[in-house]
């Protein structure tokens, strides 16, 4: 199964943490979406940045 990760806010003013979890997941900028494998990794980032994000499952 796999993690649709869509970025609906802003890393500008946020912890650098937060935007460097961004990067890390591949988002760049609102509304950019990218595909993750669902790991206990990925889905650790999504918990850190989950008020800057949207994740839905894809099969």
């Amino acid at each position: 199964m796999k993690l649709k990760v869509k970025q609906i806010k802003s890393g500008v003013g946020q912890v650098p943490a937060a935007r460097a979890t961004l990067r890390a997941l591949g988002l760049k900028r609102i509304g950019h979406e990218v595909i993750k494998e669902d790991r206990p990794e990925i889905r650790g980032m999504v918990q850190a940045v989950r008020h800057l994000v949207v994740v839905e499952e894809v099969k």
